[in-house]
């Protein structure tokens, strides 16, 4: 399990380094079409969403009674579905400012340092009990990385699109 893990992670976070080592200073910052984020936005989002989780995995945990990965498929369901369109919630929205693609890519690194660390050292099968995603019930460690894997390629893919339409104009 932490293997199988731990090579998602680095695949998922050196996928999204390299696509936002693509874009040049200028083009982190172009609003490719009304209603989007830029690229730089869209990095941003991923790293509030993504950011601290380890500090979740170190906070109040107790023994799983479930399967521990029991909400992956929900989740991937959600998130992988590139057809739906989903509100950011405020806590994790962007700032509409101008963005440093080093700053965006060190934050990036971080992330992905921290989930490889933690699907190393913590027990995935503990339930935290800090935090909860709207409509589910508390995630187990393993669910948690789950998450920030499958929301950080849903907007890999995301950015993918913002690339290609920028490098069309």
């Amino acid at each position: 399990m932490k293997s199988a893990i731990q090579n998602t992670i680095l695949e998922t976070y050196t996928k999204l380094h390299d696509l936002v080592s693509s874009f040049s200073k200028e083009e982190i910052n172009i609003v490719p079409f009304e209603g989007s984020w830029t690229a730089g936005q869209t990095t941003q989002h991923i790293i509030l969403a993504c950011s601290g989780l380890t500090m979740l995995f170190a906070g109040k945990t107790e023994k799983t009674t479930r399967e521990p990965d029991e909400n992956v498929k929900a989740l991937d369901a959600i998130f992988l579905d590139f057809a739906t369109k989903y509100q950011s919630p405020k806590n994790i929205k962007p700032p509409d400012i101008e963005y440093e693609k080093s700053t965006l890519l060190a934050s990036i690194k971080k992330i992905q340092n921290d989930l490889f660390e933690a699907a190393e050292t913590y027990d995935l099968t503990l339930t935290c009990r800090d935090a909860k995603v709207p409509g589910f019930e508390h995630f187990t460690i393993y669910e948690w990385i789950h998450f920030a894997i499958v929301h950080t390629q849903r907007h890999t893919h995301q950015l993918k699109s913002i690339y290609e339409y920028i490098k069309k104009q």
